[in-house]
């Protein structure tokens, strides 16, 4: 059986490719899922990969992972900005976590330079578009691999 790693995306990431493309790019939602299959393919994993506007959805798919799965992607998107909820879910989750923005945070607006999400996670990946998603990947097969 091999490793299962949950990804987990936040509020109006569904619009990707419609919303903001000047700051979101082009892609899809649906592109950088079928991208993170192809990435997991290659690397020997599975993932499970969901979205949600709903922040009480996000915490109860962290809660169904703890136990299943080796490592945890998540895009909170704003709830990064104002979720305890979310971090204190992200707190019991023990696997490798990793919280993934598609934007530099740090270039935007002041309110998105603090992410309360990113007090629970173990690495963060900013302003690389999609490929934050297989860098996140990477890490977490790299980590598992190495405490093996």
């Amino acid at each position: 059986m091999s490793m299962i790693i949950t990804i987990l995306n936040g509020p109006n990431l569904n619009f990707l490719g419609k919303r903001e493309p000047e700051i979101y790019g082009t892609e899809t939602l649906k592109d950088i899922e079928q991208f993170c299959k192809e990435c997991a393919t290659r690397l020997g994993v599975r993932i499970h990969f969901y979205q949600s506007n709903y922040e009480g959805q996000l915490v109860e798919w962290i809660q169904e992972a703890i136990g299943v799965s080796a490592g945890l992607i998540i895009n909170p998107a704003a709830y990064s900005h104002t979720s305890v909820a979310i971090l204190d879910a992200l707190k019991m989750f023990t696997g490798t976590k990793v919280e993934v923005h598609l934007s530099h945070i740090y270039h935007r607006e002041a309110f998105r330079h603090h992410s309360y999400t990113s007090a629970a996670v173990d690495a963060v990946i900013a302003g690389c578009g999609g490929d934050g998603y297989w860098l996140a990947l990477e890490y977490i097969v790299k980590r598992f691999n190495r405490n093996k």
